[in-house]
């Protein structure tokens, strides 16, 4: 071989061996070990956030309540609750403990909680009519059908009772906006100040025409500066006896007389016993110069 060539290979290893090289690791790495990380961390905390939901949901769990008296009531609360929806859509016969249950899938609840129903919670609930063993919705009015609920208000206007609560008919009433719906102008809604409706038999025997002629003259007599006294004087003058108010008229209680109390005179003690003949007495006031 040349030497010349020779030595200039010896030297340019030289050189290679004195010139520092630095690796370059791939950049795919770093980050690909990091997405690793990342995805691990975000799979932990989505199945963290998981569980969370499940325990907050809004859903209202009655094994979590198991053996405390909110349990107990919870249970009761929802038997009639549904005992009423099924009454409000027609279902009315009698069910027994174990169809209730059932129905609204309360089959696990323990013995106790079930004697309990029985002896004392469904029996003794204004809401609640036992017959023969059996449970059924106890309404404020049972009503089957529009002409029960007609009878029912017209017998409150006969009787002078006023009106029904909209919610306690429908309440008692199977379908009844259907029924209130198919009596159309026989019955009038009023709206008390705090927004519940009231329901009234309308009657239309009095609906009738007044003449104009009796309409003026009704206007034309003031009694808005009058009290009740004053116009039963005036219907008295005129010939006319006013109703008179048959209900039981209160008794003013009777005021006990106060004994007058006697003002007893003051005694006082003496303590200059000594002096009796010199020491004058003044309790009259002063005697009058003679």
């Amino acid at each position: 071989m040349d030497p010349a060539l020779l030595r200039e290979t010896e030297l340019f290893k030289k050189r290679a061996l004195s010139t520092p090289a630095v690796e370059k690791r791939p950049a795919f790495s770093d980050s690909s070990s990091s997405k690793k990380k990342k995805a691990k961390y975000d799979q932990a905390g989505s199945s963290g956030s998981k569980h969370g939901t499940d325990s907050s949901n809004g859903s209202f769990n009655l094994k979590a309540l198991s053996g405390s008296s909110g349990y107990k009531f919870g249970v009761l609360a929802k038997i009639v609750n549904y005992m009423k929806t099924r009454h409000q859509r027609g279902d009315t016969y009698h069910l027994t403990l174990d169809e209730i249950l059932d129905e609204t899938k309360l089959l696990d609840i323990g013995l106790k909680q079930k004697q309990w129903l029985m002896t004392e919670a469904l029996a003794s609930n204004p809401k609640i009519e036992v017959r023969d063993g059996k449970y059924g919705f106890k309404p404020k009015y049972n009503l089957k059908d529009k002409k029960a609920l007609l009878r029912l208000l017209d017998k409150h206007d006969q009787l002078g009772l006023g009106g029904v609560l909209l919610d306690d008919v429908e309440e008692g009433l199977p379908n009844a906006q259907k029924a209130i719906k198919a009596l159309g102008d026989q019955v009038v809604f009023v709206t008390r100040p705090d927004k519940k409706k009231i329901l009234f038999y309308n009657d239309k025997n009095f609906q009738f025409v007044v003449d104009e002629e009796f309409q003026k003259l009704w206007r034309s007599i003031p009694v808005d500066s009058m009290d009740e006294e004053k116009i039963e004087e005036y219907l008295k003058r005129q010939g006319i006896s006013s109703m008179q108010e048959t209900g039981p008229k209160k008794l003013a209680p009777i005021q006990k007389r106060k004994k007058p109390v006697s003002q007893k005179k003051r005694r006082f003690k003496t303590h200059n016993d000594h002096l009796a003949g010199v020491l004058e007495d003044y309790s009259e006031g002063v005697p009058a110069k003679k």
